[in-house]
């Protein structure tokens, strides 16, 4: 069995008094102690070598390895396995190399101080993320905790609300939890005025939705009209049943090509904070529809590709899911695409052509998998009475390679 010689000890505001003996052991018994200044401030100067996160943070990864075998002590703030420095030691060494104590969370202080059943809030980090993340969170009734980046992130938060026409939303910062300089400040966000805030804060968000409430739920099937396009994208009805078919599973990735205005994959994206999407357009200002959207939408960490898609597929991360959305009919596309997925992915390709049904129909004899055809008809005025006016019919192929 490998020797635990890397250890990860939460600590708090409080310092070393408040760690648990074995914390202590192990901080004590460290030849090597890692960690940011603040954690290291509080830690007496007794000669040991002290290696200071850099940014980024993997960069210090190597020298670590380089004392493997000697104990080396990270201090990390709170539970280093919630949103900490833990996750990210672990991608680099085995659970079997390291020993981790962690001390209380910020959420679990933030929910003793707030009264709130941490089973029901939605908890996000935003260190070192854009602020936006927050959006498809933001929900009547729906309570958030998040980890600020700074002491701007407050009064962002309040922003994003009060645009979103939640503006009566209580905004609860918490400031050194379970230290001595403990400090609570609240407000609503339209009327966020606090200033004097510390960098080290975590905010508690309260949503109170207003009449004129933006209420867009994560499930797929968002109204037309909350995408800025030129007119070019999947409509919502026609939409909804693509991500059905292309099933989005946390920490999966969907190429999206032929993106237009990337609905679908920013749809794919708002099921789950862990699902990765890439876009692939081959116009440059629905590439700036697409970057738009993203962020008014919530994720802005969406992957944007300019160019052909036969040109470009080759560099990017496989693909679990793919879904084509425009030159379906292109010659060799539909294969392309088909090789690049892993196993068990799925491909979904949307055409209203003859020439795209073509191509699909050609798919489905050499390849199997499924075609549909999907026609959405809606009520609109035709003078003074109602009519249905058809949207164009959709034919799609779903497949799924074993």
């Amino acid at each position: 069995m490998t020797e635990r010689w890397l250890s990860i000890v939460g600590i708090g505001e409080d310092g070393l008094e408040g760690l648990t003996p074995r914390g202590r052991m192990l901080v004590d018994g460290a030849q090597t102690l890692v960690g940011g200044e603040r954690h290291l401030a509080m830690l007496p100067e007794d000669g040991r070598e002290r290696l200071t996160w850099p940014s980024p943070l993997t960069d210090l990864m190597p020298h670590i390895a380089q004392r493997r075998g000697t104990p080396v002590c990270v201090l990390a703030t709170g539970d280093p396995m919630f949103f900490g420095i833990g996750v990210t030691l672990a991608k680099h060494f085995g659970a079997d190399e390291m020993d981790v104590v962690p001390s209380l969370s910020a959420f679990s202080l933030a929910a003793s101080r707030l009264g709130w059943a941490l089973a029901d809030v939605e908890q996000l980090t935003l260190h070192g993320r854009p602020a936006s993340l927050i959006v498809p969170f933001i929900l009547p009734g729906a309570r958030l905790m998040i980890l600020s980046d700074g002491a701007d992130t407050p009064a962002q938060v309040a922003e994003i609300l009060a645009e979103r026409g939640y503006g009566d939303s209580r905004i609860y910062v918490l400031e050194h939890m379970g230290g001595p300089q403990e400090r609570g400040l609240e407000g609503t966000a339209a009327d966020w005025q606090h200033t004097n805030i510390a960098p080290f804060n975590t905010v508690g968000v309260d949503c109170v939705a207003g009449p004129d409430a933006l209420v867009l739920p994560r499930i797929p099937g968002l109204p037309d009209d909350a995408f800025t396009s030129d007119g070019n994208m999947t409509k919502r009805e026609v939409r909804a049943a693509t991500l059905a078919a292309l099933a989005p599973i946390p920490g999966q990735h969907l190429w999206d090509i032929g993106a237009g205005c990337g609905a679908i994959s920013i749809e794919w994206m708002r099921t789950h904070p862990n699902c990765r999407a890439t876009a692939i357009e081959s116009r440059s200002d629905r590439i700036g529809l697409i970057a738009r959207n993203a962020i008014a939408l919530g994720v802005p960490r969406l992957g944007m590709i300019e160019g052909q898609a036969t040109d470009v597929l080759a560099g990017l991360d496989a693909p679990d899911a793919i879904f084509i959305g425009g030159g379906a009919s292109t010659p060799g596309l539909i294969d392309l695409c088909w090789e690049a997925l892993q196993p068990r992915g799925r491909l979904v390709a949307n055409v209203v052509t003859l020439e795209g049904e073509i191509a699909l129909s050609a798919f489905r004899e050499r390849r199997g998998g499924d075609l549909t055809r999907i026609a959405v008809s809606r009520a609109e005025p035709v003078g003074p009475f109602t009519g249905w006016k058809p949207l164009m019919t959709v034919t799609q192929l779903t497949a799924v390679k074993s």
